[in-house]
């Protein structure tokens, strides 16, 4: 079936246009294919978490990759759609022409009323004239036929797609279970769950409760501290998708943060872009969830808005780990092929705020993160 999507893609559009979909079609069979195996083989993994989180961004990789190739593929059925609507008179002309000399017998076609002059006169126009009726016929054929190649596309993608969205489905929740109940990672402290709570609900502000964080803990464990500063300014963000606004940039009702807000796709992976451990997680203000990373000495990245939250305060997390997930409902396979037919890219509907503090102030997270 994943061959068939990447027949079809690779036969759409025009020339520049037909690379780009193939190498999009390419792109998703050959994820989707791994990440269906890299799911069978998670069980036997010496690291399963690692392997499932893999497979998870594969899967991830993958849908994003064909739901592009079938958005691209959509567009460019209508592009030719509207040129035959366009030419629609053309078109029923060269029918015409060809219906006609399709019926008459070959030899009249040859002959002219006014005799033998007439006859080779007429004789070198439909020489000149016929090359260019058969480029037209030619040009024709092949976009009927690219249309055809489209619409069985959107028949095709339906299977593909669904066993996409079940295999990811199944790679989140035995994430989500394999990391609950991971025991192997070190540890620099121990939680006080006591101060904590009292410190949660005693703060009005997201500064505040960075400030008292150090009051949380309840026996310091040592270990060796993660250090990503010689990583600054070339981090990747913790979740696929696109930033909505910046630093201190203010959104459509004025409110300013000092931090990122990144339009990410529902149910998408969020990770620990570099080692670190884990500060706090957990329900903080009105932020929702929240995941507060310390990458290095005094310096925090503070996620907020996910749906769940793993981990534990004082683990200390490689890098890649996954630290939660977006909310949000994953679209169905009817909903993804009509966003699709429209032409629509997938839905960015869930957002993530990504904070990063130095001391007690908020900076720009770019000094940190690449966001280009």
């Amino acid at each position: 079936m994943l061959r068939l999507v990447l027949l079809c893609l690779a036969l759409a559009g025009a020339a520049e246009a037909q690379g780009d979909t193939a190498l999009a079609a390419q792109a998703a069979a050959e994820r989707l294919e791994a990440a269906g195996v890299m799911l069978r083989q998670a069980d036997g993994s010496s690291d399963r978490i690692a392997a499932l989180t893999e497979t998870v961004r594969a899967y991830e990789d993958g849908l994003v990759a064909l739901r592009d190739g079938l958005r691209r593929a959509a567009i460019r059925q209508r592009a030719i759609e509207t040129e035959l609507d366009a030419r629609s008179d053309e078109v029923s002309r060269l029918l015409a022409v060809l219906l006609t000399m399709g019926r008459a017998p070959a030899p009249l076609l040859l002959l002219h009323p006014s005799g033998p002059l007439g006859t080779a006169r007429s004789g070198m126009i439909v020489s000149d004239v016929t090359p260019a009726l058969q480029a037209k016929v030619d040009e024709l054929a092949r976009d009927l036929e690219e249309v055809s190649q489209l619409r069985a596309l959107q028949d095709s993608a339906a299977d593909t797609l669904r066993q996409g969205l079940q295999g990811a489905q199944e790679a989140r929740a035995a994430l989500a279970e394999a990391v609950s109940d991971r025991t192997d990672l070190p540890r620099r402290f121990i939680e006080d769950p006591v101060r904590t709570a009292l410190l949660v609900a005693s703060t009005e502000t997201l500064a505040a409760f960075a400030g008292g964080l150090g009051d949380l803990v309840d026996e310091d464990l040592g270990g060796i501290s993660p250090d990503a500063t010689s990583l600054k300014g070339t981090i990747a963000l913790p979740v696929q998708g696109a930033v909505l606004r910046r630093f201190n940039e203010a959104d459509s009702a004025g409110v300013v943060r000092p931090g990122l807000v990144i339009a990410a796709r529902p149910r998408a992976l969020v990770i620990t872009p570099v080692a670190a451990t884990v500060r706090f997680r957990g329900p903080l203000l009105d932020y929702g969830n929240v995941v507060i990373l310390e990458p290095a000495a005094d310096v925090l990245f503070v996620l907020a808005g996910l749906a769940e939250v793993f981990g534990e305060a004082g683990e200390v997390l490689p890098q890649g780990t996954p630290v939660g997930m977006m909310g949000g409902e994953q679209p169905d396979v009817d909903a993804i092929l009509t966003e699709s037919a429209s032409g629509a890219g997938a839905s960015r509907s869930e957002t993530l705020y990504l904070e990063v503090r130095e001391g007690q102030s908020a900076i720009d997270p770019a000094a940190w993160f690449a966001l280009d």
